[in-house]
């Protein structure tokens, strides 16, 4: 918004950046925000050696965040490390998931001619373009259901389990009945992001999540955004159904649209669900992950009889968020039952031993309207996803609607270069 040229004022009732997705240092803090009141143990290292993500997730190297933060520039502020390894759970162990040609040839999921089955569908998805119809192969991008090409290749059900889930990354099974080319594209993203670094598809920043809202609020300073953290939103105000201005401290800023989390507007948005996440730290890496001091694991909700998946992801001190010799590890999933802490247990068996672990149980809400009328527009809880596409998507939803159309990437490259060319003039 900034860098087209609007006015743009953000407001932070809290003393740091990033609201919920924010990363905590130091480590005191994360004791005290968990209330446990005897603060960490020395054999943890010096609390400030610590940045512990509340909502962690990764981005795909190819995905949508990466693109944005590429055209805006903002990865000027970032350094990113590559996470070591993507894992699925099948039948209570942890493989690496297989994703080109070779892997899947070499891999221990499948047995010997199912694996000739899944190249030739890898070979299928990665010749596929929806603009050439040669490539189909008698599928019909638009009509032909994900469970019906599965069917054509002849996948068995544990080989579909880690499709759809570890390298589509759908959190359920609906994506089977729906028409292919998302599912297609999506592992053909998986794929490409894969081929950029080659041990994952997923990068991580240095120093935690909580670098990407500061980045972003740096470019925004540079295009004249004000912003002000510690600043309590006392009330939003309205005049015939419109938002001009909010109320702080008995003052006003006026305004003519406002974007907001949920937790600012309670009243125009409504549950949809919860989420569970389980902060771990430990002191050793993840069995059969190779000695990884990154990786994701996902498991398929099948292999544990559930209706969304469970994720776990860990980092470590490799990317300065852990002391020297610690790893952190989240275990995350939507809540299904009246025992959340039980629902994330084959997740938390695979990184035992545990030396501490942090619950959080958090509602998940979404606006109950587009925000056309009363110009205020609110985003979307954070989901159980261990990656940024379905944020992304938020976003993207979110500027169309504000704007009136689509964000378009190039544009927004060349707005940058022409307005960066005026500033080094002006200056």
């Amino acid at each position: 918004m900034s860098v087209n040229g609007k006015k743009v004022l953000h407001m932070d009732r809290n003393p740091y950046y990033g609201g919920e997705s924010s990363s905590i240092t130091p480590l005191e803090e994360l004791y005290k925000r968990f209330q446990l009141l005897e603060g960490p143990p020395e054999s943890m290292g010096r609390g400030r050696d610590w940045n512990v993500d509340l909502i962690p997730k990764f981005l795909m190297a190819n995905g949508q965040l990466v693109k944005m933060l590429l055209y805006t520039e903002v990865t000027r502020y970032l350094d990113f490390k590559v996470v070591e390894g993507s894992f699925v759970y099948k039948g209570g162990k942890i493989y690496k998931v297989p994703s080109t040609e070779t892997e899947a040839l070499a891999s221990n999921l499948m047995g010997m001619f199912e694996k000739r089955r899944f190249r030739k569908f890898l070979v299928f998805v990665a010749n596929f373009d929806e603009n050439d119809p040669k490539t189909f192969e008698g599928v019909d991008p638009q009509s032909t259901s994900m469970r019906e090409v599965y069917r054509k290749f002849d996948l068995g059900q544990d080989v579909i389990d880690f499709t759809g889930h570890a390298l589509a990354l759908y959190r359920t099974d609906d994506y089977l009945d729906q028409p292919c080319l998302e599912t297609i594209n999506r592992i053909k993203l998986y794929s490409e992001s894969l081929a950029r670094y080659g041990k994952s598809p997923y990068l991580y920043p240095l120093y935690g999540l909580g670098e990407l809202p500061q980045g972003f609020a740096r470019l925004s300073a540079i295009y004249g955004g004000t912003y002000m953290l510690n600043k309590p939103v006392d009330d939003i105000i309205m005049e015939n159904g419109k938002v001009v201005g909010v109320q702080s401290e008995g003052e006003v800023a006026r305004c003519k649209q406002l974007i907001c989390d949920p937790s600012y507007v309670p009243d125009r948005v409504r549950k949809a669900g919860q989420v569970i996440r389980i902060i771990c730290i430990l002191s050793h890496p993840i069995k059969n992950t190779n000695d990884a001091n990154s990786c994701q694991i996902i498991i398929p909700q099948n292999q544990v009889n559930r209706k969304s998946d469970i994720y776990v992801c860990m980092i470590s001190y490799a990317h300065n968020v852990a002391a020297q010799g610690k790893y952190i590890a989240i275990a995350s999933t939507t809540v299904e039952t009246a025992e959340p802490e039980k629902e994330v247990e084959p997740a938390l068996e695979l990184l035992e031993p545990i030396d501490q672990k942090f619950v959080a149980i958090s509602d998940l809400y979404e606006p109950i309207d587009d925000g056309s009328e009363s110009q205020v527009f609110c985003s979307c809880s954070y989901d159980a996803t261990t990656h940024f596409e379905t944020t992304c998507n938020d976003i993207k939803d979110i500027y169309k609607r504000m704007a009136g159309s689509a964000f378009d990437f190039e544009n927004m490259k060349r707005n940058r270069t022409m307005s960066l060319e005026k500033l080094t003039s002006d200056c």
